[in-house]
């Protein structure tokens, strides 16, 4: 492998592109019909941003579990093999350098509150790679709550100060309701998918002293939690989906039924019989599924606006 394929593996270069994917579609098929202003160059910094930031953490994460990663996943290591140790700390202060410029050039100090986000962002991925993702659940809530702010930030970047928390109008309510929507289905998606790659695991984060919900409590009870927000999840959608049904979103409702809906229903299935590695990476690859689909299903807001 050479070095560019390796730092792009480091990196992970597919994550990088559903972050950019996700603020693309959002930008464009929500934010642009209800509130009708271009803002494309705010959008090209804050989506280098975002994902200069996630580069950085990917790196750190990998270089602080080096030796859980040999455990866990041997042939997906690049440390020590292409890319030196010394050179992923560069990277990620680089990166995450860039990535808090990118931000300051996209929010002016208009909104200074998010640089300061994105800062805090960088600090979280810092201590979630040296301690939290040790930690039972806080690492699960930190990475949740980071994903969820992939959608949020656009919220609060295209909106003005003073209406970011009040209501200034219709078309402003819209646009709060749908970030915080796909927001909280981010959330509680990596919460699922969390949960299930320490169910995968288990064995290299064990050897090294890490305080995960199967380590501490089994997998029993860590299916039953995982159960719990499946749940919810899928009620929520289903919610949804009967509350679009009264204007006629027929074709988003079909779409959602059976990419989101049924996918996380086998999800369930799926997660109730999983016994081994193999059965969890495959729960774990269906759930990605769950989260693209999710995600694609903004372009419904395109069509019907």
């Amino acid at each position: 492998m050479n070095p560019v394929r390796a730092f792009l593996k480091l990196v992970r270069w597919p994550n990088l592109v559903f972050i950019a994917l996700t603020q693309i579609l959002f930008y464009y098929c929500v934010y642009i019909p209800l509130m009708g202003v271009e803002q494309t160059r705010k959008l090209v910094w804050i989506l280098s941003g975002s994902v200069f930031i996630g580069a950085a953490g990917y790196i750190i994460n990998d270089y602080f579990d080096l030796n859980i990663d040999q455990i866990n996943k041997p042939d997906k290591n690049v440390f020590g093999k292409i890319i030196h140790r010394r050179w992923a700390i560069i990277w990620h202060f680089i990166l995450s350098l860039l990535g808090v410029l990118a931000t300051a050039l996209a929010s002016g100090m208009h909104h200074w509150y998010i640089i300061l986000a994105n800062i805090g962002c960088v600090a979280l991925l810092w201590f979630y790679s040296t301690s939290f993702k040790r930690r039972l659940l806080i690492g699960n809530i930190v990475i949740s709550l980071l994903t969820a702010w992939t959608v949020l930030i656009l919220f609060f970047l295209f909106t003005e100060p003073r209406n970011a928390i009040g209501a200034a109008g219709t078309h402003t309510v819209k646009f709060f309701r749908i970030a915080f929507l796909y927001g909280g289905f981010a959330f509680i998606i990596t919460l699922i998918r969390e949960a299930v790659k320490d169910m995968e695991d288990m064995e290299g984060d064990a050897r090294y002293g890490c305080r995960t919900l199967p380590i501490v409590a089994g997998i029993r009870t860590t299916k039953v939690y995982t159960m719990v927000w499946i749940v919810v999840l899928f009620a929520a959608l289903v919610i949804v989906q009967l509350y679009v049904l009264q204007f006629g979103w027929w074709l988003a409702v079909l779409f959602s039924s059976i990419c989101v809906i049924v996918p996380l229903a086998m999800v369930a299935l799926q997660l109730s019989r999983a016994k081994g590695v193999q059965d969890f990476a495959s729960i774990s690859s269906l759930i990605k599924w769950v989260t693209l689909t999710g995600i694609v299903s903004m372009i419904f807001f395109r069509i019907y606006f």
